[in-house]
């Protein structure tokens, strides 16, 4: 099972604007994604750049349209993400708790499961197979 952890600022934290962090706590984050690839659950990990590269996009008479960003709110964002493979939702929690704590972006996790083919009714997957097929061999993971 696929899981993503999606690492936020707690909207309720004070804000800190401050030194970048120490040598000792980016160390700790490396260790933790050495930790998840050596177990084989890692399947990426990125940080997320700040919102003020960022757009928002929506839907406006039945288009895509700019709707704001970059943001100034960081509460809106996402400071970066792990996706992993482990064997259940408590598994992908125990890993999610081990996760360092610091940089202030990822006060609040985040676990969300990904789709998997099973999730998908068979008619709808027909359709995936015949529009997609090259992404579907290419990044969906069939079990």
């Amino acid at each position: 099972m696929r899981f993503m952890i999606c690492a936020a600022p707690d909207p309720n934290a004070p804000k800190t604007e401050g030194a970048p962090p120490s040598d000792e706590l980016i160390a700790a984050y490396m260790k933790f994604n050495e930790d998840l690839t050596k177990a084989g659950v890692l399947v990426t990990s990125e940080g997320v750049n700040p919102g003020r590269q960022g757009a928002r996009l929506g839907i406006k008479d039945g288009k895509r349209v700019v709707l704001d960003g970059p943001f100034v709110e960081t509460k809106e964002l996402v400071g970066g993400f792990y996706l992993i493979d482990v064997n259940s939702r408590e598994e992908a929690i125990e890993w999610a708790l081990r996760c360092p704590t610091g940089i202030g972006h990822d006060d609040i996790l985040t676990i969300l499961p990904m789709t998997n083919a099973e999730d998908i009714p068979p008619e709808m997957m027909a359709i995936v197979e015949k529009a997609a097929p090259t992404w579907l061999r290419t990044f969906w993971k069939k079990k």
